[in-house]
């Protein structure tokens, strides 16, 4: 069934295509077909080696949007730096780092060290993760910034791609586990209030989803004035009484426990002050340190004077407080009677927005702990250790789990990267892998998908695809270094997927493309359903033949935009041809070629005009990056035979080709590729001007290429033709 409905939207061509985009319907570019092997020789799987698609299995990525928004000079790449001075982290004045508290490179990026608002990435990084199967992107607004032109920026392109009949991903956000009200807040009067670009929000559960703890959106009223951690004894109380002119939804009280496991306290809100009549109390359990703890009020109390008063603690527990006045509406107490100074307080004001915010999303609590596992059911992880666990839903379903790269883990607690056992992209089954070059194997995430596809959650957020950049530190989590870098350090201690400029290049790319189709599954290969092709440049005859192979719209390199460094100005104007669909038929004797692109082709001419690379025998260890046979090359008409493996080539013969306007055919004799019959299988791709390093980083950086980056369209033919 899933084979006809593949033959049914490749049917459609090229007239049905324009009509889409006039719509503003987006294609199928059928990406789930094609077929790559990374440089390490894994081929990324396919139908059926991989079940047939699965409509309810998600993919998330982390997405950063913070180039631009932090730089302080540099770039400063560790990377380059530590290659400099291997001796670099024992260093702090050393020139080669930037100031404390600025971001650092952990490596360079192969589109370079890039700003979030530069257009040509941002079309780069929609057409390479809608074409591995992600459907949505999560921002990290995490640290209170939103980075609204940013998510802005990336919003407009996007929704530029899908005005030309793309598919991209779609978009949510990842909010301050602790404190989500304000960014939440932002983004709803930014974004969502506004209807903006409404047609990339991520739906979950029919609602637009974020990432935020919905018992924490509230408008608020603190005092969070604090110089003395006032320690509860037992048999004791500490209290504040205060007056509010809102109705009050909730209400907190900041709590030390001096990192004492176990702590609890019991919070009673009472009416006027000590004595007064009891509303409403909470056990709380397990009191993270400097947490906020909070009682919850239902339904809202009116504006009035109350009293919230701490008793029965366990463990070590307390409540911050300043030895000053700092909070004209009410004042401290001890076991019932004032003393001097005021003890923190957070009120959370019942409002209408606040109610149309809450009614608006679908929320999903983000757990930040890497250790713990879920608290709470509609609670989902960013980044856990191995073996990572399930989180559910309301309704006891399995719904989300994370997938890391790496993790800055440090013997059961958080740490540092640029410690000596962070769990790097090596680590796996409770070690680092010490071998040459294991780094860009991806054993940590690989036995973090391993994992995943076992439970098989609904959902699958992976971290991540572009964060790059670490503040340096001097300390963090009770831990002195003389140079410290928390979430990013170097090559082995990082944890994006995009791909790096020299180190592991695209492996973890196309890696990730694997497990995704793993998980979510693939649609079947075609078999070609060919038609005799006369090399006339009428086309005509190309309207028989299927499937149709197709490609992203509008995505012929195209880049001018500065980079980190205020005097670097990244551009790419290679783009030229913008392919969009191909076809292939084939009789006992001859394989026939075409191509359509966007506007007409232009004038023949160089090395780089409308190139077609042919891997005969579907093998990448043989050939150029696979590719035995190569048309255009040496001019328009030409055919040429792969030598040793390298980027050179001898003459192999002429082909007949043709060109009007949009589209271009071509015919080769299989005899003129040493064949004497149609092989099993053969492998494609269509490529104009992208040649300039001659190798594989020319197919994602320059001109235009069919199908994108490494992946091949994968021609068979029916039985019948096929060599015996």
């Amino acid at each position: 069934m899933k084979t006809r409905s593949f033959f049914h939207l490749a049917q459609l061509g090229s007239l049905c295509l324009a009509a889409q985009c006039a719509l503003g319907q987006l294609q199928d570019s059928f990406s789930d077909t094609w077929v790559a092997t990374d440089a390490l020789g894994r081929k990324v799987p396919m139908f059926p080696e991989v079940a047939a698609p699965r409509a309810d299995r998600t993919v998330g990525i982390f997405y950063f949007l913070w180039h631009g928004a932090h730089v302080q000079g540099g770039p400063f790449d560790v990377t380059k730096i530590l290659a400099a001075d291997p001796n670099a982290m024992q260093k702090p004045d050393s020139p080669l780092w930037g100031p404390l508290y600025v971001p650092h490179h952990w490596g360079e990026s192969l589109f370079g060290y890039y700003l979030t608002d530069d257009d040509g990435v941002l079309r780069k990084h929609a057409q390479m993760l809608s074409d591995a199967g992600v459907d949505v992107v999560i921002f990290d607004v995490t640290n209170q910034i939103t980075y609204r032109d940013y998510y802005r920026a990336l919003l407009r392109v996007w929704s530029e791609m899908r005005r030309l009949g793309n598919r991209t991903p779609q978009v949510a956000f990842l909010t301050p586990f602790w404190d989500p009200a304000k960014v939440t807040r932002e983004l709803w009067h930014d974004l969502y209030s506004t209807n903006l670009h409404r047609e990339l929000w991520f739906q979950w559960e029919g609602k637009p989803l974020i990432l935020a703890d919905p018992e924490l959106i509230f408008d608020r009223k603190e005092n969070a004035h604090q110089n003395t951690p006032a320690e509860l004894p037992p048999g004791h109380t500490l209290g504040q009484s205060f007056t509010t002119d809102r109705a009050i939804r909730a209400i907190s009280a900041r709590c030390p426990t001096w990192n004492t496991p176990g702590s609890a306290v019991t919070l009673t809100l009472l009416r006027g002050g000590p004595g007064g009549g009891r509303i409403a109390a909470e056990r709380f359990h397990n009191v993270g340190d400097n947490a906020w703890p909070r009682l919850k009020l239902n339904p809202p109390l009116p504006p009035g004077t109350y009293y919230l008063e701490a008793s029965e603690p366990g463990g070590r527990v307390g409540w911050w407080s300043h030895s000053e006045d700092k909070f004209a509406q009410g004042e401290a107490f001890a076991d019932g009677r004032p003393v001097p100074g005021d003890r923190t307080l957070r009120l959370g004001f019942a409002d209408g927005e606040t109610q149309q915010i809450l009614d608006f999303f679908t929320f999903r609590k983000p757990q930040p702990d890497y250790f713990q596992g879920q608290t709470k059911p509609d609670s989902w992880s960013w980044l856990e250790v191995s073996p990572q666990h399930v989180f559910t839903n309301s309704a006891g379903q399995k719904e989300q789990m994370a997938v890391g790269v790496a993790q800055n883990a440090v013997k059961g607690r958080l740490g540092s990267m640029s410690e000596e056992s962070a769990q790097g992209r090596s680590f796996h089954h409770g070690t680092n892998d010490t071998r040459p070059d294991a780094v860009r194997l991806g054993l940590n995430v690989t036995e973090q998908w391993q994992r995943a596809l076992a439970e098989d959650p609904r959902f699958i957020f992976l971290t991540g695809w572009n964060e790059w950049i670490a503040g340096r530190f001097a300390e963090f989590n009770r831990i002195k270094l003389p140079v410290m870098f928390v979430d990013q350090f170097d090559h082995e201690h990082s944890r994006d997927i995009e791909p790096l400029r020299g180190g592991h290049g695209d492996d973890y790319y196309y890696q990730f493309a694997s497990y995704v189709r793993r998980y979510k599954g693939a649609r079947p290969l075609p078999a070609l359903a060919s038609h005799p092709i006369k090399i006339d440049g009428r086309f005509n005859d190309w309207g028989d033949v299927q499937p149709e192979f197709r490609d992203t719209i509008g995505d012929e390199a195209r880049r001018e935009h500065r980079g980190w460094a205020t005097n670097v100005t990244y551009r790419n104007i290679t783009g030229r041809n913008d392919i969009v669909a191909a076809k292939a038929s084939w009789s006992k004797t001859t394989a026939w070629f075409y191509v359509r692109t966007r506007e007409p082709i232009t004038s023949p001419g160089g090395t780089n005009w409308m190139l077609l690379f042919l891997d005969v025998d579907a093998d990448t260890k043989t050939g150029w990056l696979g590719y035995d046979f190569v048309a255009n090359h040496a001019g328009p008409g030409s055919l040429e035979r792969n030598i040793g493996g390298g980027f050179e080539w001898s003459p192999a013969g002429k082909v007949k080709w043709r060109v009007q306007g949009k589209e271009l055919e071509l015919a080769i004799p299989w005899k003129a590729l040493g064949m004497k019959s149609p092989p099993a299988k053969l492998d494609f791709k269509w490529t104009d001007n992208c040649l300039q390093a001659s190798d594989w980083t020319d197919f994602t950086l320059n001109g235009d290429v069919a199908p994108n980056d490494r992946f091949n369209y994968r021609a068979q033919p029916p039985a019948k033709l096929r060599a015996r």
